[in-house]
């Protein structure tokens, strides 16, 4: 069976990397984003096994648009990758609450609209859905309050969801993955917000026991799993790919 994919945030960083993972895993791959000008140009890339839709995941109206076109174009949905987020520096004195909830819609409502009406889709064929959490869902920092409390909410969503497709009888796993500070562009946003950028990136890599920071190909090889026949009997649980940072 030729799965169908979908991932967001697919047009750089983590998400590009799984989009590409699946296309030479023999996957259609839905490419997802806000960025259109990355994310056509990716699918224009990865050829015919692509193509891009145009998705802001705080928008439950876009939601509902892009998976219309899922159904219309391919009338099933084998595995959505809940990917896309920001990463909002600030403790909670520093925050406000318009940072806050920005962090929450994208990172935590995103995925919650993703799971809601894709749900439909996966339920007659069955399939996965991975959401990206963070090591940072299990250990906290002061100065990542919002970020914390968005992936530690994403962790409990997606175990709430799995028990609901496993007592609904639905073949439909659901997990989460938690990687450690992989470069990314999101990790160099991130230092954006700093004084000192390089400081900043010199503790990051030391709160990893390992003495390093992870590589795409460690968190894509763990996505490619999920979303594989490999996996039958795995849903609920979370996947710490972190270099030892939440021990």
């Amino acid at each position: 069976m030729n799965k169908v994919a979908l991932v967001t945030g697919a047009a750089s960083g983590l998400g590009e990397a799984i989009a590409r993972r699946f296309v030479a895993d023999g996957m259609t791959v839905v490419l997802a984003d806000i960025d259109i000008a990355g994310g056509e140009a990716l699918a224009k890339e990865l050829g015919d096994q692509a193509l891009f839709v145009t998705l802001d995941v705080r928008s439950e109206e876009a939601w509902l648009t892009a998976l219309g076109q899922i159904r219309e174009r391919f009338g099933a949905l084998h595995v959505l990758v809940n990917n896309a987020g920001v990463t909002t520096v600030g403790t909670i004195e520093e925050l406000s609450f318009e940072a806050f909830r920005h962090e929450l819609d994208i990172d935590l409502c995103g995925p919650f609209l993703g799971c809601k009406h894709a749900l439909p889709l996966m339920t007659s064929e069955g399939g996965s859905i991975i959401n990206m959490s963070s090591a940072a869902g299990l250990r906290a920092r002061a100065d990542l309050l919002a970020y914390n409390t968005a992936k530690a909410g994403v962790t409990m969503l997606t175990k709430a969801l799995a028990l609901h497709c496993a007592k609904s009888g639905y073949a439909v796993r659901v997990n989460s993955v938690h990687p450690g500070a992989i470069r990314t562009p999101i990790l160099e946003k991130v230092m954006a917000q700093v004084d000192d950028p390089a400081a900043m990136l010199a503790g990051i890599v030391a709160e990893h026991p390992v003495g390093y920071l992870g590589s795409l190909e460690d968190v894509t090889a763990i996505v490619a799993y999920l979303a594989s026949e490999a996996s039958p009997f795995v849903t609920g649980a979370q996947f710490v790919v972190d270099g030892g940072m939440s021990l």
